[in-house]
């Protein structure tokens, strides 16, 4: 079976989960020294049926804080707005497989950013659709829940997808990120990591209770037990 245990794994708060009208003042609270990166969901009413935020509220945000933002966009037609997000110079920039024909070269444009370019697939998309153009990217959000619905449980299938597609990155010696996004939570973390996710996206799990910190620092043991 493989595993990632022993590796360090980054922990990316889902701020979808907590109160986006008073994020500017609660992401100063938020410790640096525990919590890794912030994932900012993107969401256009279109490719995925919710309405969230865009660079302008991304753009304030980042002002309050300098841990580094995570931008999942879940919208149709990435390429026409990839530049708002670029100019953000964000950690990394993930878009959708099932977004755009497109992919490598939209996946180059954030590269040639300095920026980490990641690729995501829902859970109807076979994780090696996306193997001949790993190559490409620094990262593949594997989605462990259908994207745009906050708050659904974990799809234990997901493991599986993991696994292969860990399996072949190491097989071909690509150095490659794998991050899992969906109902992750203190119980199925360790599963998550030791499939071989080196990047973990917590929205409940991280802010239920108002504390992140704590909730942070508490999912990390889990992870590599």
């Amino acid at each position: 079976m493989t595993s990632n245990k022993g590796a360090r794994v980054l922990l990316s708060p889902s701020i979808i989960a907590a109160d986006l009208s008073t994020m500017g003042d609660s992401v100063k609270k938020i410790d640096p020294s525990i919590i890794d990166l912030l994932h900012i969901d993107v969401m256009d009413g279109r490719f995925v049926p919710n309405l969230t935020i865009g660079p302008g509220y991304i753009k304030n945000l980042k002002t309050h804080t300098e841990i580094p933002l995570d931008i999942h966009l879940m919208i149709e037609k990435p390429g026409d707005s990839i530049k708002e997000y670029i100019d953000l110079n964000p950690w990394a920039i993930t878009f959708h497989y099932e977004s755009t024909r497109f992919s490598p070269r939209l996946l180059k444009v954030i590269r040639d950013s300095s920026i980490k370019a990641g690729l995501a697939v829902v859970p109807s998309t076979p994780v090696e659709s996306v193997f001949d153009i790993l190559p490409y990217m620094d990262m593949v959000l594997v989605m462990s829940v259908d994207p745009g619905f906050y708050g659904q449980p974990f799809m234990e299938n997901s493991l599986s997808r993991i696994r292969r597609l860990r399996d072949f990155t190491k097989a071909e010696g690509l150095d490659v990120l794998i991050q899992v996004d969906g109902g992750i939570n203190a119980e199925n973390i360790a599963k998550v990591v030791s499939a071989g996710a080196d990047v973990i996206v917590a929205g409940n799990s991280a802010f239920r209770g108002g504390d992140p910190n704590s909730s942070v620092k508490e999912l990390k043991k889990l992870a590599l037990l």
